[in-house]
Parts: structure tokens; C-alpha cells; sequence
């Protein structure tokens, strides 16, 4: 299957984007597609863009409602799935006997499912828009609204426990999200100090510079192209945490020195007004974080 993705045009790959298709869950989506030929290393020394396709695929699906999120998990070989709510945050813990994942849903933009109301939006919208920083208690300075929205589940929902009753030898943790998501998860790997690496996909900045430099472990931040949320809140007081992942204009990932861009990629859209969206408004969508992940893999 990997193979014949490979051949593929990556650009006929790429998600249609709307007004309609831009917000998260997208429960029409092939997750996971290809991880029969694409198996997750678990003990991964240093970067691996396999395992970064995994983790953005899990945390595409950490949007969906949970009994989707709950079974798709399963069926991609974590039999063990555990799920955590407040107000502006939610997370999975999904494991097996190899490894486990910690990762959390982004900024909701649409209604819960049974809920009439927008209260959950406006938990996401508050908790993104408090940007004064705080004392972590972890070393350095943080965003207080991620903290805040952390806080409901990390201790109170008994997150942390569950961490550490999943605790085995020679099973290592892997902490990941994208959007607020990434923001959590990057706190969430500071507290617990212990997890393998982090990878995170259109973070924005999370703390000061003395959080980055006493930062516990390995991270990994991919940024595709003009994705708007990797630039709030402004740099200064606040600093990005981890090694950038560069996906230029054509979805290629850069290391090091990025160069001449080549020119940006036409993404598909359904009709003409659907193609007025912004591109940094684009350019945050988590399932072209995925494409461009899959199509990069050598």
C-alpha cells in the first residue's frame, strides 16, 4: 500500500478544503492508512518522520467524538484507550504493550455532538486568548490559559495518575497534538518530565525563554508553510519549544537551512468562494499536516 501512495502525485493526496471541511472532526477520513507498512518504532533515538506520521494522525483523531476516536484507536493496535474531558480540554491515552501515545484534541470551533450550545467553543477561545504568563511551577514562565485548561484534567481527572500506573520498563511515552493540543501536550511533557520525545504539529508558543531552556526532553515542532497559530502568541516574551520541522510551500520538509521557496502549492477547493479562505488559515489544517507528513516518508 505504502507503494503505491508513493507513486501518487502527492498533490492528488491532498484534502479539498472548505468552508464546510476546514473544522475538525473529520470523520470521513482514512486514518492510519498504510501503518501495516508503516509500523511506529517505538524506540526511536532522535527525529523519525514515521513516527511523526503516526503521532499527526492521532492527533487529527483526537477532534472526533470519542466512541469514533475510541474504536479507530483500537483498530489501529491500541487496545487500551482512556479518555479525558474539561471544559476547554480533551485528551486520549492510548497504549499497547510497546508504547503509548498522550495526545490532545485542538481548538473546537464547532458544536459537541448533543450539545446545543457553544460552551465548549468558548472554553477553547477563552483558554487561547489568556495570554499573560504564569509561573509554571516546572521552571520559566507559561501561557496562563494553557495551563488552566491543562490544570482540569492533569490532577483533578487524575490524568497524571493514569500516567503513572502505565508506567513499565522499556515501554516509552510519546506526548503529542496539534494546534492547542500541541500547546498541552508541550506542558504535559514539562510536568511529567519522563516521556520519550514530543512531537507537535501548529503549535503556538507556549512559554518564556527560560521555559525552552530548561525544557525535560526531546521535541519536535512541525510547522507547515504560513500556518498562523505556529506565530502567536508574539515571539519576545514568549518562545517557540523544540527543533522546527519546516514543511515549505510545496509540502517538502526542510532541515536546516531552509533556501528559496519554490512557489506555493495549489491546494484543492470546492468552488470559488471556498478558495477565499486565507492561507494561514489553510495552512493549519491537520489532515494536510498528515498528507504532507505521508508524502515526505523516503
Amino acid at each position: 500500500m505504502m507503494a503505491q501512495l508513493r507513486k501518487r502525485d502527492p498533490r492528488a493526496v491532498l484534502p479539498v478544503i472548505s468552508w464546510d471541511s476546514i473544522a475538525p472532526p473529520y470523520l470521513e477520513y482514512s486514518y492510519f492508512q498504510g501503518k501495516e507498512d508503516c509500523p511506529f518504532r517505538p524506540q526511536a533515538d532522535g527525529f523519525d518522520l514515521v513516527n511523526a506520521w503516526w503521532l499527526i494522525e492521532a492527533s487529527t483523531l483526537a477532534y472526533a467524538e470519542e466512541d469514533f476516536a475510541r474504536r479507530t484507536f483500537q483498530e489501529a493496535g491500541f487496545p487500551e484507550v482512556a479518555f479525558f474531558s474539561g471544559d476547554s480540554t480533551q485528551g486520549y491515552v492510548v497504549s499497547n504493550d510497546a508504547f503509548l501515545i498522550l495526545v490532545f484534541r485542538g481548538t473546537e470551533i464547532r458544536r459537541r455532538a448533543g450539545q446545543f450550545g457553544i460552551h465548549n467553543i468558548m472554553a477553547d477561545v477563552g483558554a487561547d486568548a489568556d495570554i499573560l504568563l504564569v509561573d509554571s511551577g516546572f521552571g520559566g514562565k507559561v501561557h496562563r490559559g494553557f495551563q488552566e485548561a491543562l490544570d482540569e484534567v492533569w490532577e483533578k481527572k487524575g490524568l497524571l495518575r493514569y500516567l503513572r500506573q502505565k508506567e513499565t520498563p522499556g515501554r516509552p511515552f510519546w506526548f503529542t497534538g496539534h494546534s492547542l493540543g500541541a500547546a498541552l501536550a508541550t506542558l504535559a511533557a514539562s510536568r511529567y518530565g519522563r516521556s520519550h520525545d514530543l512531537y507537535t504539529f501548529g503549535s503556538p508558543r507556549v512559554g518564556d525563554l527560560d521555559f525552552k531552556n530548561g525544557f525535560p526532553v526531546k521535541a519536535y515542532r512541525f510547522v507547515n508553510h504560513r500556518d498562523i497559530v505556529t506565530r502567536v502568541p508574539p515571539p519576545g516574551l514568549y518562545q517557540h519549544v523544540g527543533e522546527e520541522k519546516y514543511l515549505d510551500s510545496q509540502g517538502l520538509l526542510r532541515e536546516g537551512e531552509k533556501g528559496p521557496d519554490p512557489g506555493s502549492l495549489e491546494i484543492p477547493h470546492a468552488g470559488w468562494l471556498n478558495a477565499l479562505i486565507p492561507g494561514a488559515v489553510v495552512d493549519h489544517v491537520p489532515t494536510l499536516y498528515a498528507t504532507h507528513v505521508w508524502n515526505n516518508l523516503p
